[in-house]
């Protein structure tokens, strides 16, 4: 009886982990970040690194549209002023360009980066999952209008 129960305990430890690990909710997305320009440490994360990261909540942002009914939406994701400490930004970059899968590509000021984050999340589930079109991540800035925000984002180069 104590071999079955050690074997049991051994087992427990091998695949409790891996369960837990597999149970973060994350989706499994093939996508990557990188964070580059005027930066000292350029990043490449991978969209299991920022799931991992520590997220912050923006409820209600006012989704203002260049077409369409404006709408109000909850992001959750990756506070941009962290990624870009963590890459060395200088704290007096100028703007960031944002460039999408597509190409699409975008300048944005310091100022209209202001509590901005790499949206993971929306309405508490995985932007891949309810929107797919418009992730798996993208850039949210609250105070900024939605068509200033970048889906699918997948490069942001640090202007001095």
């Amino acid at each position: 009886m104590l071999k079955r129960t050690q074997k049991f305990s051994w087992l427990l430890l091998i695949v409790l982990p891996l369960l837990l690990a597999a149970c973060n909710g994350a989706p499994k997305v093939d996508w990557t970040l990188k964070i580059d320009g005027e930066v000292s440490n350029p990043l490449t994360l991978s969209y299991a690194d920022l799931a991992a990261m520590d997220f912050v909540d923006l409820d209600d942002v006012l989704m203002e549209k260049s077409r369409g009914e404006d709408e109000v939406r909850s992001f959750s994701g990756v506070d941009l002023a962290m990624l870009l400490e963590q890459a060395g930004a200088p704290a007096d970059y100028s703007t960031l360009t944002a460039i999408a899968a597509d190409g699409y590509a975008i300048e944005i000021s310091k100022d209209e980066t202001v509590n901005g984050i790499v949206a993971m999340k929306q309405g508490g589930e995985w932007i891949t999952d309810v929107d797919p079109d418009a992730g798996p991540i993208r850039l949210v800035f609250p105070t900024t209008p939605a068509n200033r925000w970048v889906f699918q984002i997948t490069e942001i180069i640090v202007n001095p």
